[in-house]
């Protein structure tokens, strides 16, 4: 008679607010059961009371027979998993009362009545057992309630329970999300835009059932949801697994660096944010798959900036440089541009970090001799490259272009120093280039924002880029560029004149060793330097030198033209007054001991090293433009 009481009484809560003194105290909660038997235990859990019977509560749980005596008595019960929410539910479950569940508070009550020792030992189908049924049978069916599970397990992580709650979620998710697309039959957020193979029309098939394509990245967004070391865990055990591709992994980590990282697109972390962020990019960093191109290249420099904000550890550093580094040919000039981290020593003063970019760059190169040994010793070893890891060569082109255009850039910063800048060139000096019209820019750029350089990195700056291929256009700015030391002028304005004589058909005047001198490649020393040609050219010195070269353009009918010995004189007497003026202007600046006539191979319009030497015996039948 007494059970069936118990079975059939309803519990009732009755708030009961205590006032002191004028002021509101704390608000306990008093939960009894009306019965004509009286309440014989009080189990006190937070600020919360609950007037019970000890017969029902000891049939089901193991720990109150421990706890609760013969006599009237009160328990306290503080730490119990779930609070007074969860040990409510459990004593409802002792009474024989309807309890609701669902995958918000499933979890609680598990280690609630784990925490009670509600197991099948102390009466059989006891709450922990019907709670294993019901999460397993229900919950890990449906695939928003799995990642709501395990959601919830982070707040009880002092129930000895939580770990194996978290495997079993981890694992149910984790096989969820490897699945056939074609199998997907539930529920999933998506507001990513479909690849196109991804779209496909609606028909209506099988009595309205709409047929649709799932995509590959479908379950990105609801796992972006979860806490970064529970996120850890699940793409791990996907990885795992095997059975999804490294590129949807890659979205994944994407998606849940921008759900995670407000300001990810734009670089920004807010101050209160740095630790946070710092976990989210150490562990992005950690997952990303090994294959080359799983990730954008913008992705990842995004992710280089976000670690050097975040100060992340030189580990996640270096390994985000050599990520980046790998695909480096996919970057833009604004993906380069890294702001400097106030407070950093190394670049005090300056806009952007140099130094980074300059390991990202050195990496690319590496890169390529790695791949360049490898290949003498046929053991190339597959990354995703041309060739097996061997840098092709339009790879090398677009690297070089954009190192170009990134020296462009940071040249604005007056506080650069030089040494950086010839640093960054010299290092894809040995990559194609067609044309050195961008390195030419930038070279202008930095003289332009340094005006207070010496004469000595004047010239180091300049020996840099190549004036033989300088475009046209080029050119025309060059010889009136007043930045330019005089010596580069002077070389321009010759190579400028000789392509002109090329193009015509006709052989071109060597180049003097001393002009040579000036064309060496790669940033050597000079062979015979002269500090005068090392100073700016005035306005004054550009024009006479753009007069006298334009007064010694002689046109030739063509290369194939028959020309008699007399009317080869005067183009004879036309390319020794050009030779005269070379060497006069090499005389009166210190360097006559140069003989004007030169014995070198770089004649640009010969292919016979004595070809361009004039002599008496030869002078009649010289055929020159």
């Amino acid at each position: 008679h007494r059970l069936r009481q118990f079975k059939l009484v309803k519990m009732v809560q009755e708030r009961v607010t205590m006032v002191h003194c004028g002021l509101w105290c704390t608000l306990v909660t008093r939960t009894f059961v009306p019965s004509d038997l009286a309440a014989d235990v009080i189990i006190n859990v937070g600020d919360s009371k609950f007037y019970l019977h000890k017969f029902p509560l000891l049939s089901k749980s193991g720990r109150l027979q421990k706890l609760v005596g013969s006599t009237d008595e009160e328990i306290d019960m503080h730490e119990i998993p779930g609070g007074s929410t969860a040990f409510e539910i459990c004593a409802k479950f002792c009474y024989g009362m309807t309890v609701t569940l669902n995958a918000h508070n499933v979890v609680s009550v598990y280690c609630a009545a784990d925490f009670l020792e509600m197991h099948e030992t102390v009466d059989k189908g006891n709450l922990v057992y019907k709670l294993s049924v019901f999460i397993n049978s229900s919950i890990f069916r449906s695939w928003k309630d799995s990642i709501i599970v395990l959601q919830s397990t982070r707040y009880m992580s002092s129930s000895s329970e939580t770990p194996k709650l978290v495997n079993l979620c981890i694992n149910s998710i984790a096989s969820k999300a490897s699945v056939d697309v074609s199998k997907v039959d539930w529920s999933y957020t998506y507001n990513r835009g479909k690849l196109p193979e991804e779209i496909e029309p609606v028909n209506e098939l099988n009595g309205g059932l709409r047929s649709r394509m799932v995509p590959k990245d479908w379950w990105v967004e609801d796992l972006a949801e979860l806490e970064v070391g529970l996120y850890k865990q699940v793409l791990v055990s996907i990885k795992s697994k095997g059975l999804v591709g490294n590129e949807v992994i890659g979205e994944a980590l994407k998606a849940f660096a921008l759900r995670r990282l407000p300001g990810f697109n734009r670089c920004i972390v807010h101050s209160g944010d740095v630790l946070k962020a710092r976990s989210v990019v150490d562990i992005i960093a950690r997952l990303l798959p090994l294959e080359k191109g799983c990730v954008s290249c913008d992705f990842l420099l995004k992710l280089l900036k976000m670690a050097v904000l975040v100060d992340s550890g030189e580990m996640v550093r270096r390994e985000l440089v050599k990520r980046v580094g790998q695909q480096l040919e996919e970057a833009t000039v604004q993906d380069l541009l890294v702001r400097v981290k106030e407070g950093d020593g190394k670049t005090e003063g300056m806009i952007y970090d140099v130094n980074i970019v300059h390991e990202v760059v050195k990496e690319f190169v590496d890169q390529g001799q790695i791949g360049e040994f490898e290949d003498e010793d046929h053991e190339i070893q597959e990354t995703g490259r041309t060739g097996g890891g061997i840098l092709s060569e339009a790879s090398k082109l677009m690297v070089a272009k954009l190192v170009d255009g990134y020296l462009t850039e940071i040249s604005k910063d007056p506080n650069l120093p030089l040494g950086m800048f010839v640093d960054l060139v010299e290092m894809v000096s040995g990559f194609p280039r067609p044309a050195h019209d961008g390195l030419y820019r930038a070279i202008d750029m930095y003289l332009k924002a340094h005006p207070e350089i010496t004469k000595s990195e004047r010239k180091r700056l300049c020996r840099l880029m190549d004036c033989k291929k300088l475009s046209v256009d080029a050119c025309a700015h060059a010889v009136q560029n007043e930045r330019l030391p005089m010596r580069v002028v002077v070389q321009v304005l010759f190579f400028e004149q000789a392509r002109a004589t090329t193009s015509s058909g006709s052989s071109t005047p060597d180049l003097p060793k001393s002009m040579k001198a000036l064309n060496v490649p790669n940033g050597r020393p000079a062979t015979a330097p002269e500090d005068d040609w090392d100073g700016v050219a005035t306005a004054e010195e550009l024009k006479a030198l753009k007069e006298e070269l334009a007064a010694l353009r002689l046109r030739n009918p063509g290369p194939t033209s028959t020309v008699s010995d007399k009317a080869s004189v005067p183009r004879a007497k036309g390319l020794l007054s050009t030779r005269k003026i070379f060497s006069k202007i090499w005389s009166s600046k210190g360097g006559a001991r140069e003989n004007s006539g030169s014995d070198s191979s770089e004649s640009l319009g010969s292919a016979n090293p004595d070809e361009g030497k004039l002599t008496p015996s030869r002078k009649g039948r010289y055929s020159v433009s």
